[in-house]
């Protein structure tokens, strides 16, 4: 493919801008600059515009880990979407596999493949879901019963569905909760059931997709093949 198409592709751009870029010495194939549009650019040649690899348009998978004051929508009046953490030329086809309420951090999946991420939010499918939880009063010893049993949230006509609770540290009242489903608020409705107050939520997996320890809140990376493939089991 030419390289002036493929920044047309890459970056949804004209062909006489793609050309302005390329003229500009910004872009480079294989870490050489090169300046001309008519340059071929093959399939396992790595492309990058300003120092930022670029990619032809497709399904993306991509692992972000959401910190504090980020809420997983493309518009929102009073806080930061998400979005504006991803350096990606194109954001208005991605959308979120399962959110995070602002306050709570750790493990979101983005994607632009409307199925795959249907397999992970459809009830049906019953994607695990593992959240590390620091409580405000001390950890109860029922607790892991009640969970197994289900629990009655307000306004719901069933318990919720059998979920794992792990104590991890019961001074600093830590908690690793896996769930099954994903109601509205659920791990602190769950909770507020039994009388006490999720204080911090950090989601550490869904499903085998495990938050990347290399990765630093606001940082993200893409998926992995078997990663995107472990949607489909």
């Amino acid at each position: 493919m030419r390289l002036d198409k493929y920044l047309c592709d890459a970056l949804g751009a004209t062909r006489k801008e793609a050309t302005k870029i390329i003229k500009s010495g910004d872009v480079t194939v294989n870490d050489q600059t090169q300046k001309s549009g008519a340059y071929k650019v093959g399939e396992q040649d790595v492309v990058e515009w300003q120092g930022r690899e670029l990619s032809q348009p497709g399904p993306k998978y991509i692992m972000l880990f959401k910190p504090q004051g980020y809420v997983c929508s493309h518009e929102d009046g009073f806080n930061h979407t998400a979005f504006v953490l991803l350096d990606e030329a194109n954001t208005k086809d991605l959308h979120f596999a399962g959110r995070l309420d602002v306050d709570t951090t750790g493990l979101v999946l983005i994607t632009d493949d409307g199925k795959w991420s249907h397999r992970i939010t459809s009830p049906k499918h019953k994607c695990e879901k593992t959240y590390r939880v620091w409580l405000v009063d001390p950890i109860e010893s029922s607790y892991i019963e009640q969970f197994e049993q289900g629990i009655e949230l307000r306004n719901e006509r069933e318990l919720t569905k059998p979920a794992q609770l792990e104590i991890v540290d019961e001074q600093e009242h830590e908690v690793l909760l896996t769930i099954h489903e994903g109601k509205y608020h659920q791990v602190k409705r769950m909770f507020a059931a039994l009388g006490n107050k999720v204080e911090h939520l950090h989601r550490e997996r869904i499903g085998d997709i495990i938050l990347d320890e290399a990765l630093e809140p606001g940082e993200y990376r893409m998926l992995s093949e078997q990663e995107i493939n472990s949607v489909w089991k």
